[in-house]
């Protein structure tokens, strides 16, 4: 068996994570422990002042976006991956296309020069209780479009995911139609995260097409799902959603996951943990469930292996796993 090839379509965001003081979040004007998004000159403020911080050398610059996070995964569990992205030729993005390269994903489109909008950033400050103040701009990542995707990169394809964040503008929307189109070419299955109710409530049409369309599996968790379809009942909303899909996966924050595939229902045991820090946990799901999937592993296992995933990124900081996860599958007889 060739080893499965997965290609993810996303935001590409450069997580810069810098250590500071709550009174520098006062003087910064910044809310404690949220994520917001941010425009240009603001992220230029922020950048700047960080690197005035006392502790300004011990800032991180690591490859972030919630494909993205998950394409870490699937490469750390032995698959070949490729990530479909946009970045600015300016440091952060120079910085970005090598160290993904680096983590063995293959960064597809070159850095973009010229006068473009600067590389996507997050800028993401932790005071000393570990709370994370994240301040999100997305430059040139959102305006990914059709002549990013080509057609070539998709040979052999197995997988695609493609992340719902990108769905905001008509550029992404076809850009996702286009990569889809080409993933069946080759043979293999489309799939989405639908990443945010408010994302879904405001283009709730045009995903109704396209989960009703060309994608073979969908993502979502209960908010997501109920947004979809406009009901408050689960059940009711995955009952529409299969009735759409194929493959419907539904995670449930803490509960059960769970899994429906051509009328198969099953699901996914959720084992309780503190978290240490909660991001990447989607993220992780969906390459532990990925991972199973393309291997083969029935339902119910490659669901479990996204839980497994997803607990193990939650129990220390950062979006991507720090153990190998194929060791925690091999103890529960996963594979």
């Amino acid at each position: 068996m060739t080893t499965p090839y997965v290609i993810g379509l996303g935001n590409a965001v450069m997580d810069v994570i810098a250590p500071a003081s709550d009174a520098s979040l006062v003087r910064l004007g910044i809310e404690k422990g949220i994520m917001q998004l941010i425009e240009r000159d603001r992220s230029e403020f922020l950048m700047a002042a960080q690197s005035a911080e006392p502790e300004a050398g011990k800032a991180r610059l690591v490859p972030g976006g919630s494909v993205a996070n998950t394409l870490a995964g699937l490469g750390m569990l032995g698959l070949r991956t490729a990530f479909v992205g946009k970045v600015a030729a300016d440091p952060l993005g120079i910085s970005y296309a090598e160290q993904t390269e680096a983590q063995g994903t293959v960064f597809v489109n070159p850095p973009v020069a010229g006068d473009v909008q600067p590389t996507s950033r997050s800028i993401i400050f932790v005071t000393p209780d570990g709370e994370r103040s994240m301040n999100t701009y997305l430059g040139i990542s959102a305006e990914l479009g059709t002549e990013d995707v080509n057609p070539a990169t998709f040979s052999g394809c197995d997988w695609l995911f493609l992340e719902g964040y990108l769905f905001d503008k008509p550029e992404g929307k076809a850009a996702f139609l286009k990569a889809a189109d080409a993933c069946h070419a080759a043979g293999g299955q489309a799939g989405i995260a639908l990443s945010d109710p408010f994302c879904v409530d405001r283009h709730r049409a045009d995903f109704r097409k396209l989960v009703a369309g060309p994608m073979d599996y969908v993502i979502g968790n209960v908010h997501e799902w109920q947004s979809l379809y406009q009901v408050e009942d689960l059940e009711q909303a995955l009952a529409l959603a299969c009735a759409d899909c194929s493959t419907v996966i539904c995670t449930r924050s803490g509960d059960d996951a769970i899994l429906i595939r051509n009328g198969e229902r099953v699901t996914a045991p959720v084992r309780r943990v503190v978290p240490v820090d909660a991001t990447g946990a989607g993220d992780q799901f969906a390459a532990g469930l990925i991972y199973g999937l393309a291997i083969g592993a029935d339902l119910a296992a490659a669901g479990r292996m996204g839980c497994i995933a997803a607990a193990e990124v939650i129990s220390h900081v950062g979006a991507r796993p720090e153990s190998d996860l194929r060791v925690a599958f091999r103890r529960e007889g996963l594979i």
